[in-house]
């Protein structure tokens, strides 16, 4: 476990899927973090990669070839190696193996990095393609956040918050499949809450699994108190896709920014050929990142 903690925020992040572990608030006293309480969901904050959700019946097409894939991909499950430890910043990274190959056909070089400035966090994917080809990904965060956070409150006592105007506009997923469901779309009024415009937290609101918003229609969300105002804002300008998901019932909101998603339900085509998918040049690097900053009430 690695630590970095400055006067306002403690962080720590485990090795295996260089994963968030603990977001605690020292001047509230509260742990931010969901805390994996396997009841409800046995995550922390899983880094999705090569691929975000599932792939259509669990496998995809490259070049003539299937491959079975794992929903949110390996990722999470590997043992990074920490290659920069200071006060504000840990640095983890992880390369491809011959186990990984079996999924994913490519060569590569992962680095997860945070850093933390007063009551922000920033978190920053690099992602080095070592092919003479390009290659294909998907890539995301699913960090869940403990709601309730104040006493005497329930989840439905708080907001989604978005720098938005009027409404935004989503999918969810295709039955039982993980798949979206994307000829299907539904619009989420908001009403002004101060400098942002939200909408209630409802009982019903997951119960269908994400909320799935496509075509980079948010630049920051997040969780207002009861009040409306903001408990957790997430920057996440330049993303394609994002997942606002909880399990019915389960005290934590996980707000989820994405760059590329699940398949549709139904594609079979070659992976190239998936919207919203990375494509990335041969010896190139991507690099792209979001940041949570924490409010004090």
């Amino acid at each position: 476990m690695y630590t970095m903690e400055n006067q306002y925020l403690k962080v720590k992040v485990c090795e295996k899927g260089a994963e968030l572990q603990s977001i605690f608030d020292k001047e509230m006293g509260k742990e931010i973090l969901w805390t994996a309480d396997a009841k409800f969901w046995a995550r922390r904050s899983p880094i999705l990669f090569p691929n975000v959700g599932r792939h259509h019946e669990n496998q995809y097409f490259y070049n003539g070839k299937v491959y079975e894939a794992i929903q949110h991909g390996f990722a999470k499950d590997m043992e990074f190696s920490c290659v920069e430890e200071t006060e504000n910043t840990l640095s983890f990274i992880i390369q491809d193996t011959e186990e990984t190959k079996k999924y994913y056909p490519f060569s590569f070089a992962l680095t997860i990095t945070y850093k933390i400035q007063d009551r922000k966090l920033d978190v920053i994917w690099k992602v080095e393609n070592k092919n003479t080809e390009t290659m294909y990904f998907t890539i995301g965060g699913h960090p869940g956040f403990n709601v309730p956070i104040l006493e005497d409150t329930c989840q439905t006592d708080y907001k989604l918050l978005f720098k938005n105007k009027g409404e935004v506009e989503y999918c969810q997923v295709y039955g039982m499949t993980g798949t979206a469901d994307e000829k299907k779309t539904y619009k989420l009024p908001l009403e002004p809450y101060g400098e942002y415009e939200g909408c209630n937290v409802t009982e019903t609101m997951f119960e269908n699994d994400a909320l799935i918003f496509d075509n980079s229609q948010l630049s920051c969300v997040g969780i207002g108190y009861p009040d409306g105002t903001p408990y957790i804002m997430m920057d996440c300008t330049g993303f394609t896709n994002f997942g606002i998901w909880s399990l019915p019932g389960a005290p934590y909101i996980c707000l989820e920014p994405w760059m590329g998603r699940c398949d549709n339900y139904g594609f079979k085509d070659d992976i190239s050929k998936k919207p919203d998918i990375v494509a990335l040049k041969p010896e190139e690097t991507f690099q792209h990142g979001y940041s949570v900053t924490i409010y004090n009430k």
